[in-house]
């Protein structure tokens, strides 16, 4: 049986909703951690183990959690090969006010850049994609100092 359509819409009231954080599984978490902390400027801002679960949770952002969304990572302890990234995930960004010199920087890091910075193709903002070290991708924007 599937689930009947309403002709007319719920009206939500969405004024009190927000991101609060978006979940990738890595395969080292310590690893993890420093490519968000130490390569992209993030805090850690919590880590719990979760030993009967058998994983550890580490949240990591550029601010508090009440004020704006951040990035969960999960690692499961008995994960030994890494994860496939599915095709329903794109990507997180990032903005960043100089993306020429964090992509110089992270490719000193041996960090992966399949798409250096340069101009979108439709023009526009200028765009990097760098990978974390699980193969994540991670767009970077160029955006300005106002």
């Amino acid at each position: 049986m599937s689930a009947q359509v309403s002709e007319r819409p719920a009206k939500l009231d969405a004024s009190k909703f927000r991101m609060l954080h978006t979940m990738v599984r890595v395969l080292d978490l310590d690893k993890s951690v420093d490519f968000y902390t130490r390569l992209l400027g993030m805090s850690l801002l919590r880590r719990k183990d979760y030993e009967t679960g058998r994983f550890t949770l580490a949240f990591v952002g550029y601010g508090d959690e009440s004020a704006g969304a951040v990035v969960e990572l999960t690692h499961n302890w008995d994960q030994k090969e890494p994860y496939t990234i599915g095709s329903g995930f794109g990507h997180l960004a990032i903005g960043v006010p100089d993306i020429y010199g964090v992509c110089e920087t992270l490719a000193k890091e041996g960090v992966k850049i399949p798409r250096p910075p340069g101009p979108m193709k439709h023009g526009g903002s200028v765009i990097a994609f760098v990978e974390d070290p699980d193969g994540y991708k991670i767009e970077l924007i160029e955006r300005k100092a106002a």
